[in-house]
């Protein structure tokens, strides 16, 4: 019997994108339809979303959803796909981005925006005595959050699972919106959303879902410690037997080099020596120097989390060994002016496009030699398995996602044919720095190099493994189990 889930989130591809939780939201619907699972996924009525929907119709309405008039409307997107999306203006029709305004500050009543995402999403799955149309709700970090929690002191009418794709976004805000929420005081407890005295989405929604997944095998266990559980590895501890990590996939068919026409040139395991057209055209873009030393790229948020602080260390040393950098981002105003000055000081070698671009993403990993992934911690991350599928080799801390999903160019590994990238132990200077000199090192063994390239594209990462392990959850959970 096909299982009806609904999944909610703040950003899915191709409507709204912020960062990979929009691919992997996107991505989810048609890798579980083999799965007998028909997922439609709620989003918010940014205008952007608002203009792709196509032509909608109304599902529900609310005279008053948590202080606004909104409704609930159905559309499709250009490829058929089904989509649901909360549209409520006085929450989301606004110019800026899914979370802040135009100056890059976050929106002050995005605890009640959120909110509202989940109540919505609860209703539709028949919480408060609602009309029940799906069997299961997929809520997707803090923003979705509580629709668990709508979800337990609505009737529990359906099961739900959390997907936590970063610890370090909780939503917590201050007690005084608790009022506001439409919920039993039985909530305002630490089995509900208090936490520390405010409210927290993310802790409320952990404790209120049938499970919680992250986004990788080793970030589940990373975060049941006090160094990555960012304060609530103690309710994760509480709730091990319900934690299970399940690894992000990438859409084969939107990044394929053979077929990918952001490239200048496609390619395949088979014909490496086509990438050199994307490198040339990757360098122009970036208005780098030609050369056939080592291109370095970084497709990345530019934070402390992602180690660009430490990126910024070793550019000095990267550009003396011979390499060259090409990076795409935007973030804290301090890493960007940094890389601005070593941008002014290698000038030909480090080129810059602060912002976010998607083809370029694609040209940036079709051309680049290796793509560097310096990490303190890292739930998933889906650039290093871009760069594995295109021939990119990633350099990456051992951490989350990144430990599961790349192999060491140690001996042994390069023996077998194993190795797919290099990994380091910690995002510091002196691994960062030795990391990038065996890179350097490896690429200039030209039939050492094209192993590693090879056996990083053979690698599969596409979502079939991981659709099958959520619809065999998701089974678990309605009591339907295969």
């Amino acid at each position: 019997m096909t299982l009806k889930v609904l999944s909610v989130a703040s950003e899915a591809v191709p409507l709204i994108k912020t960062g990979g939780l929009a691919d992997v939201v996107g991505a989810l619907p048609a890798a579980l339809a083999g799965e007998e699972v028909e997922m439609i996924t709620l989003l918010p009525g940014y205008p952007a979303v608002m203009a792709k929907a196509g032509k909608v119709r109304k599902v529900v309405g609310f005279d008053s959803l948590l202080g606004e008039p909104a409704r609930i409307v159905s559309g499709r997107m250009a490829d058929g796909r089904k989509l649901l999306v909360l549209d409520a203006p006085n929450y989301f029709a606004r110019e800026g981005g899914p979370y802040g305004d135009p100056s890059g500050s976050d929106w002050g009543d995005n605890w009640r925006r959120f909110a509202a995402l989940g109540y919505a999403a609860a209703h539709l799955a028949g919480a408060f005595g609602a009309k029940k149309r799906f069997d299961l709700v997929h809520a997707h970090d803090w923003q979705a959050a509580m629709a668990c929690v709508y979800l337990r002191y609505g009737g529990k009418p359906v099961p739900s699972v959390l997907t936590i794709h970063n610890m370090a976004f909780q939503g917590f805000f201050g007690g005084e919106i608790f009022p506001r929420l439409g919920l039993p005081d039985a909530a305002w407890t630490i089995d509900g959303v208090e936490f520390h005295g405010g409210v927290g989405m993310l802790k409320g929604g952990m404790v209120c879902a049938d499970a919680i997944t992250t986004v990788s095998p080793t970030y589940a266990r990373e975060i049941h410690t006090a160094r990555f559980g960012m304060g609530l590895d103690g309710v994760i501890r509480a709730r091990t037997h319900l934690v299970e990590g399940i690894l992000n996939g990438i859409d084969k068919a939107e990044w394929d080099p053979a077929s990918d026409l952001n490239l200048t040139s496609q390619f395949d395991s088979g014909h490496l020596g086509k990438r050199k057209a994307n490198k040339r055209a990757l360098e122009k873009v970036f208005g780098l120097d030609k050369g056939e030393g080592p291109l370095f790229v970084v497709v990345s948020r530019l934070t402390w989390q992602k180690g660009i602080d430490v990126l910024l260390e070793v550019i000095d040393h990267l550009i003396g060994l011979g390499g060259r950098l090409a990076l795409l981002g935007a973030g804290d105003a301090s890493l960007e002016a940094g890389l601005r000055e070593a941008a002014e000081r290698h000038k030909g070698k480090v080129g810059l496009h602060f912002g976010y671009d998607e083809a370029l993403s694609h040209l940036m990993q079709g051309g680049g030699d290796a793509i560097l992934v310096p990490s303190r911690f890292e739930p998933c991350g889906l650039t290093q398995l871009y760069g594995l599928a295109y021939g990119c080799v990633p350099v990456v801390t051992r951490t989350g996602g990144l430990a599961d999903t790349v192999i060491d160019a140690n001996p042994a590994a390069m023996g077998e044919g194993t190795a797919t990238g290099i990994v380091f132990t910690e995002a510091s200077y002196d691994e960062f720095s030795l990391a990038i000199s065996r890179a350097i090192r490896l690429y200039a063994d030209k039939p050492a190099w094209k192993r590693l390239q090879k056996s990083g594209m053979r690698a599969d990462f596409g979502w079939e493994a991981s659709a099958a392990a959520y619809a065999a959850l998701y089974r678990r959970l309605t009591g339907r189990a295969q």
